[in-house]
């Protein structure tokens, strides 16, 4: 074994040594906080984002490399990461955005961006990356998906939708992956303290009139019996979690998070 090979070995404080994980999304929100904790694991990230400066501003603090691409536009997904595919142990398909309206009133053209965006594109980025997994024996899919890929809000059809068909895909991968050492999972946060969920925040105690810790309670969490916004870092740990030995049976599973708003 090389010194190079040596110090890539996992131990118990890098347990990802050697790995390559790839997160979308992760120049913010949940997904820079998984990709900080891969590398604080020990892994190689590979960040991707649409938005250059704050992606390249965070490949650089964190030691990481950024890939910059728009995963709305399907058909350059497989050309922007196509040197990175190969390496790539980790997949977490967490990019994702929001639009909220009626479904009478809903443009289409939204809807289906919502879609290319939060299905089309992890299917793209996982039928990129399986191959090298498969030959590898080892591989980890981690779809974020949300308290809305197991339950249905008004106004949100597009997004509901979204999740919905991204835990399909995910146990269809499972079920493929699981002879080939490559596992498939959803993480099910409910509604996590990220820039999104703080301005709506904001936007909520202006239109009520009341105090932004009303608003937690009595309007956003209004359904989850924990009264508190989950953390980013909570959620990186869940990601941590499915890709260690204790998680190596778990497949086309769930890993729920939501506060018990599913449990009424």
């Amino acid at each position: 074994m090389t010194d190079d090979a040596v110090q890539s070995a996992p131990t118990a404080a890098q347990p990802l040594a050697g790995r390559t994980a790839l997160v979308t999304g992760a120049a913010s929100g949940i997904g820079r906080a998984i990709a900080r904790g891969f590398i604080a694991a020990g892994a190689s990230v590979v960040l991707v984002d649409r938005n250059a400066d704050a992606v390249a501003a965070e490949a650089i603090e964190i030691g990481a490399t950024a890939v910059v691409a728009d995963l709305s536009d399907t058909a350059g997904i497989a050309h922007a990461i196509a040197e990175v595919a190969p390496m790539v142990d980790i997949l977490v398909n967490n990019a994702g955005i929001q639009h909220v309206q009626p479904v009478h009133e809903f443009p289409v053209e939204q809807f289906e961006l919502i879609q290319r965006l939060m299905v089309t594109a992890p299917f793209v980025l996982s039928r990129a990356v399986l191959p090298t997994m498969y030959e590898r024996g080892w591989g980890r899919i981690i779809n974020i998906s949300s308290a809305h890929g197991r339950r249905a809000s008004p106004y949100k059809v597009a997004y509901v939708t979204a999740k919905h068909g991204l835990e399909g895909m995910s146990k269809v991968i499972a079920l493929e992956g699981a002879a080939h050492g490559v596992t498939s999972n959803c993480i099910n946060p409910g509604y996590v303290r990220t820039p999104l969920v703080e301005k709506q925040l904001a936007d909520q105690a202006a239109a009520h009139k009341m105090p932004e810790d009303e608003v937690l309670e009595k309007v956003i969490l209004t359904s989850s019996p924990v009264k508190r916004l989950i953390e980013p870092d909570e959620v990186a740990q869940a990601a941590l979690f499915l890709c260690g030995p204790a998680s190596a049976s778990i497949t086309g599973s769930q890993l729920v998070m939501d506060g018990g708003w599913g449990a009424r």
